[in-house]
């Protein structure tokens, strides 16, 4: 399995990074968690437009979501070829109305679908897709959020996307022996307290530890939220190898 980290900043785009994206690749197949504002132009830096198998969104906030509006534009109005074949969009109820109604002038109410095969969440938390088989659970977030656990079926390796959540058992449970956790860190400890929104450095450490996770790595910092706080955090009640998550990292296991 491979990751690539197209962007990794929180609510908007720092200077550095794009917001949260991830490339996950196995056997040639490529899956792309979440795609928020900047993401499809560093995108191109990993792979081509029309290289994508699948997508999955977390939830639909901006900040994870709304490069799919390019990325229509793409997909629909490409010159050569004709209109490209609809590729797997998982995401919560209402994606598609939401990303329409984000793009505003859409040829039709379903031009979306004649390129995104849109599959909600609810109805399929758990699915096999291409080499990987994929486990989801409701994290708690102001808007329908989901978590990720992308296993790779031939060799079992293990990556869980957190998306973004406030503390959260469900994620605890989803994470329990991966090899790899992608777990934002927003807050910052001390400082923010609001329920049900969002994680700290220390907390995503602490949900790192209990799960017994091979490698943590911290994602979705703001700009305002100094990440060498988190990072110290996290380190200090997480015992395994714990990092920043950096726009074009790559991690293969």
């Amino acid at each position: 399995m491979k990751l690539t980290v197209v962007g990794c900043s929180g609510s908007f785009p720092s200077a550095e990074s794009a917001c949260s994206s991830y490339l996950v690749e196995a056997d040639d197949f490529r899956l792309l968690l979440d795609m928020g504002n900047g993401a499809l132009g560093e995108l191109q830096r990993h792979c081509g437009l029309y290289d994508l198998d699948a997508v999955a969104l977390s939830h639909l906030h901006a900040d994870h979501c709304i490069d799919m509006c390019g990325y229509f534009v793409a997909r629909y109005y490409r010159h050569e070829g004709g209109r490209c074949p609809a590729i797997p969009v998982y995401g919560p109820e209402g994606t598609e109305k939401r990303l329409t109604t984000a793009y505003d002038d859409v040829p039709s109410e379903r031009a979306m679908s004649e390129v995104f095969d849109f599959r909600s969440l609810a109805a399929e938390p758990d699915f096999p897709l291409g080499p990987f088989d994929i486990r989801t659970k409701r994290v708690v977030h102001p808007v329908t959020a989901y978590a990720f656990r992308v296993t790779e079926r031939a060799t079992g390796a293990t990556l869980v996307y957190s998306g973004d959540t406030g503390p959260c058992s469900r994620l605890d449970t989803l994470s329990v022996d991966a090899d790899l956790f992608l777990c934002e860190a927003s807050f910052t400890h001390g400082k923010e307290d609001v329920p049900e929104l969002h994680l700290n450095g220390r907390q995503a450490g602490e949900c790192a530890e209990r799960a017994r996770v091979g490698r943590l790595v911290l994602t979705h910092v703001p700009p305002w939220t100094d990440g060498q706080v988190n990072l110290r955090d996290a380190k200090a009640v997480f015992g395994g190898p714990t990092e920043l998550a950096r726009p074009g990292a790559v991690y293969e296991w």
